[in-house]
């Protein structure tokens, strides 16, 4: 019989959390609730869970902040659980790493098709890297002089200075740079990276655009190598 896979719930509402519990476990799943934000970081970073339900606002260390600290050191899928629905709050927590947001109240059949899809969806990505790393045919490398991803290592340098990035900024910054010149569209971009038949919100393509050049561009605001075509979408210029 496989291993249930185990969902961290950091919810302060004792219902709510209850209830997510409930509606995983008929589901299959085996649910881990933490209360406390700050107890609840320490949990997650165990690495023992497949997903991780953050709610937005707890006591001992807010949600965004914890998912920012949960991105930085583990890859694990991040669904955000908020009772705000101003596009800033959103938009905060996909910019922090989060993969995608859920907003109270939600139906349990919502709820629990997310985490299915995200699981489903990050188990694929990691198999998929497994077997690019021990293919015996040759994956190259992208290197436009200032830009150069080996993507055996899953290494960014800009410059011959390393960059992190999360797995979706690696795969969107490889997808880009593998096409260049091309202008895709945030509809073919968010298809092409998140997934055809993933729930979440179209608004994550801008924010890891925004991330990306962060992180590459000598100016984000004015940048030079991930271009705005207004009305088509983005392009990567060498």
């Amino acid at each position: 019989m496989p291993e249930k896979k185990k969902i961290l719930i950091i919810e302060d509402d004792k219902v709510i959390a209850t209830g997510i519990k409930d509606f995983l476990e008929i589901e299959g799943f085996e649910a881990v609730i933490e209360h406390n934000g700050s107890k609840g970081q320490e949990l997650a970073l165990s690495g023992s869970f497949a997903l991780i339900l953050l709610d937005l606002m707890l006591p001992g260390k807010d949600g965004l902040s914890i998912c920012r600290v949960i991105r930085e050191k583990i890859d694990i899928p991040i669904l955000m659980v908020t009772g705000k629905t101003e596009d800033s709050d959103k938009i905060k927590g996909l910019g922090f790493g989060a993969n995608d947001y859920i907003v109270k109240p939600f139906s349990a059949t919502e709820l629990v098709a997310r985490v299915k899809s995200h699981i489903t969806q990050y188990e694929r990505l990691t198999q998929k890297q497994s077997k690019q790393q021990t293919s015996n045919s040759p994956i190259g490398e992208i290197d436009y002089g200032w830009l150069r991803i080996n993507n055996t290592a899953h290494r960014v340098y800009i410059n011959e200075v390393e960059v992190t990035l999360n797995p979706k900024e690696y795969e969107l910054l490889y997808f880009l740079a593998s096409n260049p010149e091309v202008v895709f569209t945030k509809e073919t971009l968010y298809d092409r990276i998140w997934g055809e038949d993933m729930y979440g919100d179209i608004k994550t393509v801008k924010v890891h655009i925004s991330r990306l050049r962060d992180k590459i561009e000598k100016n984000p605001a004015n940048p030079l190598h991930i271009e705005t075509v207004w009305g088509a979408g983005y392009r990567l210029l060498k």
